[in-house]
């Protein structure tokens, strides 16, 4: 292992990265972020991911920070010789190409590990091997597989998640294999093979649905058509057309939630006493609060239920998050300088550690910004 000071975790462990979009991007974040030197690997002209339209854009500032950029042509002899000497050097290799590319370019996991031992290589996938191995998969093709969309979207209306959330928990996965490897390797001196996958991820989000059905026999509702467990636990809309969710998951928060929207009537109704009773007769509940809290004042009940101690959120858009108080006053949203100069505000690992959170320690890498300095060292070696 490499010495670097960076006082945190995985000081010393070197990666070497050959990942592109999202999946294998954040693997390596969260490695660097914990202190591991990163080197992410990129072909002439750089990663295209840099370049990405749309809802792509933001793809490589949020997953790409504190890593080193080189830039080398694998498909080439020459540069894949240089590959495996900068493999040579690392004990950690992250890919997420499509399914036999590194095989075929002899940088598969069979071929590195026999020539280093102590290398762990994480392969991240559509699939894990089996009957699906060899298709072809997006965050969108697994949500859909995984009863995700199902579960999110109207009934007979499928919807994705909003974000890549199993790109990014595919990564999350990854790096955990990564750092159970590296204890595992400090007892039996060698690296092993770890492979996270799109499909395996959406599966874990969608279990607890699957043991809804294992234990009631029935086919669980989509969420907008769930029987509520809970009377009062559903998003309202408020003056001006805002919209606000509130929840009463008790007879206490009940009792609480109509004495903060002034319905007397409501809480002294022996019809409405339980949670039971009032579940049973939800929708006339929900339609009796609603044309009460139309009338409300976004701002002014948010505090009220504040003070209440109930449980309240507004439906914030993600740019309405650049300026969430919390996320900044916590240390969760911090700036980072761009390959150009630029400042942007990048939102760091959800976790303290030791009272503090991993940040931001260098600049968004220019491509190939440290091709001289890192493949220098080899060739001086």
């Amino acid at each position: 292992m490499k010495h670097s000071p960076t006082g945190l975790p995985l000081e010393g462990v070197r990666v070497v990265e050959f990942t592109h979009m999202v999946m294998g991007p954040t693997c390596g974040m969260i490695l660097a972020d914990l202190g591991a030197e990163v080197i992410k690997v990129e072909p002439p002209g750089g990663d295209k991911t840099r370049n990405l339209p749309g809802l792509g854009i933001g793809f490589f500032r949020s997953f790409n920070r504190n890593k080193k950029s080189v830039v080398l042509d694998i498909q080439t002899d020459e540069g894949l010789a240089t590959a495996k000497e900068l493999i040579a050097d690392c004990d950690v290799l992250l890919e997420n190409f499509r399914p036999g590319l590194m095989d075929k370019l002899g940088l598969g996991c069979t071929a590195l590990r026999s020539l280093f031992p102590r290398l762990i290589y994480v392969s991240h996938k559509g699939f894990l091997p089996g009957p699906y191995e060899s298709r072809l998969a997006l965050d969108e093709v697994v949500q859909n597989m995984a009863g995700l969309t199902y579960m999110t979207g109207p009934e007979g209306r499928p919807l994705r998640a909003g974000s890549s959330v199993n790109d990014i928990m595919g990564g999350m996965f990854g790096a955990i294999g990564v750092l159970a490897a590296l204890r595992e390797r400090e007892r039996t001196g060698l690296g092993q093979e770890i492979q996270s996958a799109l499909f395996e991820n959406c599966c874990l989000l969608a279990s607890q649905h699957m043991q809804q059905f294992q234990m009631t026999g029935e086919v669980p509702p989509p969420f907008p058509s769930r029987v509520s467990a809970w009377s009062v636990y559903d998003t309202f809309t408020v003056a001006g057309g805002e919209q606000l969710f509130i929840g009463a998951v008790s007879d206490k928060q009940f009792a609480t939630l109509c004495q903060v929207i002034d319905r007397p009537d409501l809480a002294s109704d022996p019809a409405l006493a339980t949670n039971a009773q009032r579940v049973a007769v939800r929708p006339d509940l929900l339609r009796r609060l609603a044309d009460t809290l139309q009338h409300q004042d976004l701002e002014s009940m948010c505090a009220r239920l504040q003070a209440a101690g109930l449980p309240y959120a507004k439906v914030v858009r993600p740019d309405e998050l650049v300026h969430d108080e919390h996320l900044i006053a916590s240390g969760g949203l911090v700036p980072m300088q761009t390959g150009d100069g630029e400042t942007t505000q990048v939102v760091l690992l959800p976790l303290l550690m030791g009272g503090r959170r991993p940040g931001v320690r260098s600049p968004l890498p220019r491509v190939g910004e440290h091709t001289d300095e890192i493949l220098g060292t080899l060739h001086a070696a």
